[in-house]
């Protein structure tokens, strides 16, 4: 089935999926056909507020029942979103919060300990207020060219910038991925990935609006209560980055995981014995890796029927609608049908992107295999070279997660008088080895180019909320 916008496939859920749960938010139960109407009454909420067909409005809250209903709510009433993100603090949030032009924000007072203050000028609303439902139903006509949403990028590599993305985009990369994975009535989604990213939203919240998927929020993660929660609510799909699934192994609970089915994941240095142990420890059928951009959605999944080594060496081919090739100097391109409609307010930025032919310049290193499965290499910007040899972080991250004591690895280049640049690693351990052990362990096994020449020891790597290391923390 085609739908024109992301309000119509929310709305028409309620005939499709009717009394079966769309929402479990701790005491929060809801049908298709209650989000719905409470949909409906958000949209007229956002109308009554004076929202008018193509506003943006922000949504800086954890994920909730609230911010499913917000979000389509104001897409309903012809709004365009504007998710924040959670770990932002309040400068960072209001660099957005102006840049985007956002009529009103949206807020969860309280969550991470923090309250967040109100930008001069713009309405800021509790997500818990009781606003959502303080309108009559209204429901706005929307087009499918109509952008949808404005997704500002991480920000770790530099300043955030917002991502267009149309309805129509949306709802086409977003149904070729729940073909592939095989997202089905009746799945029951616990969505860790935060809704303000791509990956917690769309491949998360739309998806499971598309399909039938009961969607179970959590707020911030927690091993504990996902256990708990996977058990008692008898979860069947729950995607997330390799930390999750480390997690998952590493937990001590007697907990009956059996019901999980679906996992999916993603990242340019998840070792192989990961995906094995996931795949035999764990209750799971089906593993995928992928790789996305909040530039261009999904671009690339794996299979149902690859080895451990293509689902952790590789993040499959291109999804239906897309291509992917390789430049010259080794940066991935992409074209087709996902691709944004350009930065928010930034021409000059949106040229520098997607070039006269299409394609978008992701900034990210890859390769392709033989079977056109693509091998990411690590970020353009990370790369370093060493006394004229190009040294690619994610390959040597690879090689050293291949330690039995080391359990997470980043690496990057530091000034050397010599060479130029080296390599540093910034290791977290599971197991007693030095740092000289590990040098020597990698001269062993890699390129003397490649291998690290320093190596710092952490209690763990500085993540961003959506499980990426943050780079420019370790430089």
């Amino acid at each position: 089935m085609a739908w024109d916008s992301i309000p119509e496939l929310v709305l028409t859920a309620a005939d499709r999926f009717g009394d079966a749960e769309a929402i479990v938010d701790g005491p929060v139960r809801l049908s298709f056909a209650e989000l719905a109407d409470r949909v409906r009454v958000a949209a007229g909420a956002f109308g009554s507020a004076g929202i008018e067909q193509g506003d943006r409005v922000a949504i800086w809250a954890p994920n909730s029942a609230e911010w499913i209903i917000a979000a389509f709510g104001l897409l309903t009433a012809g709004g365009v979103l504007v998710p924040i993100n959670t770990r932002f603090k309040a400068e960072e949030a209001a660099d957005i919060i102006g840049r985007s032009g956002a009529k009103a924000v949206l807020v969860q007072q309280g969550f991470l300990g923090q309250d967040y203050p109100a930008p001069p000028g713009v309405p800021v609303l509790d997500l818990k207020s009781g606003f959502l439902a303080s309108g009559s139903p209204l429901v706005r006509a929307v087009s499918g060219d109509d952008v949808a949403d404005v997704i500002f990028t991480s920000g770790t590599t530099g300043r955030p910038k917002g991502v267009m993305m149309t309805h129509a985009q949306n709802l086409k990369w977003t149904a070729d991925w729940c073909d592939t994975v095989g997202l089905v009535e009746g799945d029951r989604y616990l969505i860790v990935n935060p809704f303000f990213h791509m990956f917690g939203y769309k491949a998360g919240c739309i998806t499971s609006l598309m399909r039938g998927a009961t969607i179970l929020p959590v707020p911030a993660f927690d091993v504990g209560q996902v256990l708990e929660l996977v058990e008692r609510e008898q979860v069947t799909v729950l995607p997330g980055p390799p930390t999750l699934y480390h997690s998952l192994l590493s937990a001590e609970a007697d907990r009956d995981l059996s019901t999980l089915r679906l996992a999916v994941t993603g990242s340019a240095d998840i070792p192989v014995e990961l995906i094995r142990r996931v795949s035999t420890e764990l209750p799971f059928q089906a593993i995928f890796t992928g790789y996305g951009l909040t530039e261009a959605g999904t671009v690339t999944l794996s299979r149902a029927g690859d080895s451990f080594e293509d689902i952790a060496t590789t993040v499959g081919t291109p999804c239906p609608g897309y291509e992917v090739r390789i430049a010259d100097d080794s940066e991935v391109l992409v074209r087709g049908l996902g691709v944004m409609r350009g930065y928010l307010d930034d021409p000059a930025a949106t040229a520098e992107a997607i070039d006269a032919q299409g394609w978008l310049h992701t900034g990210d290193l890859g390769s392709l295999d033989d079977g056109g499965r693509l091998r990411i290499l690590g970020r353009k910007k990370d790369m370093f070279i060493v006394g004229g040899f190009n040294a690619y972080p994610a390959e040597i991250e690879g090689y050293l997660l291949q330690h039995p004591d080391v359990a997470q690895a980043a690496v990057i280049g530091v000034p050397d008088e010599r060479l130029g640049q080296v390599g540093k690693a910034f290791v977290v351990r599971k197991g007693p080895v030095s740092a000289d052990e590990l040098i020597a362990w990698s001269r062993d096994r890699m390129a003397g180019f490649k291998a690290p020449r320093y190596v710092d020891f952490l209690d763990e790597l500085p993540l961003n909320a959506t499980g990426k290391v943050m780079k420019d923390q370790l430089r």
